[in-house]
């Protein structure tokens, strides 16, 4: 059975932790959760809720109504420059995207290049009868071309790649991103390129792999709403994909979830329509609690932290013998300091921890002041 090979999430399972710790009344300040605590813009949730008034309730198309696959397409040639018509897009969340677009294109015992360290690609890829081949990334934590190519063989049928990147907080070069679509232009196989953190980024710009091509057919693009607009609960998302991918996307929509609820689909064209105004104050936010969390850990003892280019993650280094996985139960035992440990984000996140800053700033500053007390300062 597929999903006994599939581990426990190290967010998720740190995210229990800290909720079953909590309900005994332990205070624990919790550094782990991959979400902004901000609300959900108020205009978002008032265009759903007239949607639901409205009697937009029941049943619709598999890939999203029209309204919301033609609010897609105007955003991804606006924002992105991806030239994608309507029937090249689809509405579903990130994650369940990722899903679908591996059992599209993965027969058994195909394989995909995924980053490490990495988000958590490689389960998807088990689940659809496919083998995850774990490319590592640069000192840097850059694409390293050389190491991808390492990875190929002619069983790769897709390359993972994630910019800005989770938990590296990695911004990827466009000169790579354009080395990579040759690259797999050449072998023909499928770029996959998350793009969830779009819109965080403070260094650099984000570049969308899929603007290089004249239609989609070598990059499959994924988003997502709930970073950008604080909606990791609405569950929304979308692709971009050539019409032939996604009439096997679609086989695998219907006879899973059979569509998505049209209330949140009408919110989120809403939402992707006004997208640079509605994600500005969620974006300067994270930027100032970058600026706290960069100094802070500058200041602590036996930790080294890479650049925060984008997203609002640290992923910093530590010199303690002992695992990432020990140092997060010891940090949470001792410090009541909640951080996931980086082991869970392939063999190369070993030594280290995520830390998540889109928190309230309280919580945040006293997560960071518990990571002092345990390292020391410097």
């Amino acid at each position: 059975m597929l999903l006994r090979r599939i581990p426990e999430s190290p967010t998720l399972g740190m995210m229990y932790r800290v909720i079953e710790m909590k309900s005994r009344g332990i205070e624990v300040h919790s550094l782990a959760p991959g979400e902004p605590y901000f609300p959900t813009p108020a205009e978002i949730i008032e265009a759903a809720h007239r949607a639901m008034l409205e009697g937009r309730t029941h049943y619709v198309e598999a890939l999203g109504i029209r309204e919301v696959r033609e609010a897609i397409a105007r955003k991804v040639r606006r924002i992105n420059g991806i030239r994608a018509e309507v029937d090249e897009v689809a509405f579903m969340p990130d994650k369940y995207a990722l899903a679908a677009v591996l059992q599209a294109l993965v027969d058994r015992g195909g394989e995909v290049l995924v980053p490490d360290p990495g988000y958590f690609y490689s389960e998807p890829v088990i689940l659809a009868g496919g083998r995850p081949v774990r490319y590592r990334l640069a000192e840097d934590f850059s694409l390293d071309m050389d190491e991808i190519r390492r990875g190929m063989s002619d069983r790769t049928r897709a390359i993972v790649v994630n910019s800005p990147a989770n938990p590296t907080a990695k911004v990827f070069r466009r000169g790579d991103l354009e080395e990579l679509y040759e690259l797999a232009r050449e072998r023909g196989v499928r770029i996959v390129s998350d793009e969830a953190y779009e819109d965080i980024i403070f260094e650099g710009r984000h570049f969308s792999p899929g603007s290089l091509e004249d239609s989609p057919e070598h990059v499959i693009s994924v988003f997502s709403l709930s970073k950008s607009f604080s909606m990791t609960g609405w569950r929304a998302g979308y692709l971009v994909a050539s019409r032939r991918l996604l009439a096997l996307v679609s086989k695998y929509v219907e006879h899973t979830m059979s569509c998505f609820p049209p209330f949140i689909e009408v919110a989120a064209a809403h939402a992707l329509d006004n997208q640079e105004r509605l994600v500005a104050p969620i974006r300067e936010e994270c930027s100032r609690r970058r600026k706290i969390v960069v100094e802070a850990l500058g200041g602590i003892d036996h930790l080294e932290v890479n650049p925060i280019e984008g997203t609002f993650y640290a992923f910093p280094k530590y010199d303690l013998e002992v695992g990432s996985v020990k140092l997060a139960e010891r940090l949470l035992r001792e410090r009541r300091v909640a951080v996931v440990p980086g082991i869970g984000f392939g063999p190369s996140g070993e030594g280290r921890f995520r830390i998540s800053f889109c928190q309230r700033e309280e919580e945040l500053v006293r997560g960071l002041e518990g990571l002092r007390g345990f390292f020391g300062a410097r």
